[in-house]
């Protein structure tokens, strides 16, 4: 009995070799898992359902064969994939989930989050995720054509990395303040989630109670995957 969680693959037609070991690690290492969890990013940028990545193609038939194979797959959204929809869901056989997801992992409430949301201290990139999820601006970017909506994707990717290279790492982490808040909003002791690429296991305090906080790894140069028991984290 295991429940895999995954994050930050930042999938790419021009990176196939990071594809190529998702698709190994569906194939070879997904057989006997009671669910698998895609906790944000899984694409490195998602401009529409309507106009697919190659690799956006592959994935999607191998999730596919993953449900039909009797292993649920679950999605939830990313910074960087936020647009991601149902009729993609659908041919991938995933299931979408709220941004912030209490799961019941073999009897314990575990909060699932991308992870983007906690790091307050980064004002703006705060103030442009509002932007972005804000249905009108969707709209707006949806009803451009694809070549269109790729120039913006690219303009906002280099804005992001020329962000990264101008502010202090501590300000793009989470904050302690949100963190707890988000404990508390859900009334539970343990979280997982991503985004932050800082693969880790956090003891703290919430509730008033001992809690953990654990943060999933990136996929730029290897595989990172949680595998949750009924008795283990690791």
């Amino acid at each position: 009995m295991t429940t895999l969680f995954i994050s930050d693959l930042h999938l790419d037609d021009r990176r196939p070799e990071t594809t190529a070991l998702f698709l190994r690690f569906l194939q070879h290492e997904t057989g006997n898992a009671d669910a698998l969890y895609i906790l944000g990013d899984l694409f490195e940028y998602w401009l529409g359902d309507d106009v697919p990545s190659k690799c956006a193609v592959q994935v999607a038939t191998a999730l596919a064969s993953l449900t039909d194979r009797g292993v649920p797959c679950y999605f939830l959204h990313g910074n960087r994939d936020f647009l991601l929809r149902k009729n993609y869901a659908k041919q991938a056989g995933m299931i979408l989930l709220l941004e912030e997801h209490v799961a019941d992992l073999y009897g314990e409430p575990v909060l699932l989050m991308h992870g983007d949301s906690l790091c307050t201290d980064d004002i703006p990139y705060q103030q442009f995720r509002t932007l972005v999820r804000d249905p009108a601006w969707q709209d707006d970017f949806l009803n451009k054509s694809p070549s269109e909506r790729l120039q913006v994707a690219m303009q906002a990717r280099d804005a992001s990395a020329s962000h990264k290279g101008n502010i202090g790492m501590e300000i793009m982490d989470v904050n302690t303040t949100e963190v707890g808040a988000a404990f508390a909003r859900h009334g539970v002791q343990k979280m997982i989630h991503g985004h932050t690429h800082r693969p880790a296991s956090h003891a703290l305090q919430a509730n008033g109670k001992p809690a953990q906080r654990i943060v999933l790894g990136d996929w730029y140069t290897q595989s990172s995957v949680l595998r949750v028991s009924p008795r283990q984290f690791d």
